[in-house]
């Protein structure tokens, strides 16, 4: 297995200390990734480009801190560090990783975009745009998978949340090359709940 990480960063450097803090480090390679670079390899590994990142040998990686460091306490004899679960999920954890990575880098491209044009960052705002359209790319995929085609989730509302978010910032091209994404997000908009907090139209 592979842990991806940055030397900077902090939510990283838990996933790194989990590991030695279970031995788990002659299992485990650290592998310093290349992230905010145009076309970096590391996207083919994972579309957000985020770390840390769990490449799993016996399975879809894993991200977010605390899903990994889950996945951790269950390679372990070792104390967990996490509250262990009698049976860790780690498709629906896997998933709701991708939707809330997704979300998160659209927020921070709409917070850039509610600033005045002369102080926005071309920089950030590139970087947010590949960032989307390789996310929307991997959910066109992942959309199929069963446990998004069947019940609600929160896993489920923040997808929703962040594709409307997509279409603020992209228009109604994001989901044109689409359409099983887009058919999900049609259907999963007539439900009452999210119809009723439709945020209003921006003037």
């Amino acid at each position: 297995m592979k842990l991806h990480i940055t030397q900077t960063s902090p939510y990283a450097r838990i996933a790194r200390a989990a590991i030695i803090e279970h031995g788990l480090d002659d299992r485990i390679e650290v592998v310093t990734a290349r992230t905010r670079e145009p076309g970096s390899p590391y996207y083919e590994i994972t579309p957000s480009g985020r770390v840390p990142f769990l490449e799993r040998d016996d399975g879809p990686g894993l991200e977010e801190t605390d899903l990994i460091c889950a996945y951790l306490d269950g390679m372990s004899d070792r104390a967990p560090l996490l509250r262990r679960q009698e049976e860790a999920d780690w498709q629906a954890g896997r998933l709701h990783a991708l939707a809330r990575s997704f979300l998160d880098g659209l927020a921070v491209w709409v917070r850039e975009m509610r600033r005045p044009e002369n102080e926005r960052s071309p920089t950030i705002i590139a970087h947010e745009t590949a960032r989307a359209d390789r996310m929307l790319h991997l959910w066109e995929k992942e959309i199929g998978t069963p446990l998004m085609q069947q019940g609600l989730t929160v896993t489920h509302l923040t997808l929703y949340c962040a594709l409307d978010a997509a279409r603020q910032l992209i228009g109604p091209g994001a989901m044109a090359s689409r359409p099983a994404l887009a058919a999900w997000h049609a259907r999963l908009g007539e439900r009452p709940s999210l119809v009723a907090t439709r945020p209003p139209r921006r003037s």
